[in-house]
C-alpha cells in the first residue's frame, strides 16, 4: 500500500492542478473581513526582501535620477535668468525715466545747450568709471 502511494505522488499525470489563488490586483472581493473594517486595504504577508533590487539596478536608477536632477537644475536656472532680466530691464527702465525727469527739471532753470553738455559729459564720465 505504501508503494501504491508513493507512485502515486511520484506520477505528475496524477496529481490533480490546484488553481492559483486570486490575487488582490484582480478587483474581486476575498469576502468580510474578520474584524468587519472594510474600508482598510487588505493586508499582505510581511516579506523583508521584497524590496531589495541588484546593485547594478540601484546604480543605473541613481544615474537616470542624477540625469533627471541635471535636467531640472538648467530648467530652473533657465528659469530664473528670464525672471533676472526681466527685473533688470524694468530697473533699466526706471533709471532711464530718473535721469530724464532730472534733466527736465535741469533744463527748466539753465539752457537747453548747457543741459545737453551736461549729459555728455556725465556720460563719458559713467563710461570711464565702469
Amino acid at each position: 500500500m505504501a508503494e501504491d502511494m508513493q507512485k502515486s505522488v511520484e506520477t505528475p499525470s496524477e496529481t490533480p492542478t490546484v488553481p492559483a489563488p486570486a490575487s488582490s490586483t484582480s478587483g474581486q472581493p476575498k469576502g468580510m473581513r474578520k474584524n468587519g473594517k472594510n474600508w482598510h486595504a487588505p493586508k499582505t504577508a510581511f516579506r523583508p526582501t521584497a524590496g531589495q533590487t541588484s546593485y547594478a539596478k540601484r546604480l543605473e536608477e541613481r544615474k537616470a535620477m542624477a540625469v533627471m536632477k541635471e535636467k531640472e537644475k538648467e530648467m530652473k536656472d533657465e528659469k530664473e535668468s528670464i525672471r533676472q532680466a526681466r527685473i533688470q530691464a524694468i530697473k533699466d527702465r526706471r533709471a532711464a525715466k530718473e535721469e530724464k525727469q532730472r534733466y527736465e527739471k535741469l533744463a527748466e532753470k539753465m539752457h537747453k545747450k548747457r543741459v545737453e553738455r551736461l549729459r555728455k559729459r556725465e556720460k563719458r564720465n559713467k563710461l570711464l568709471n565702469s
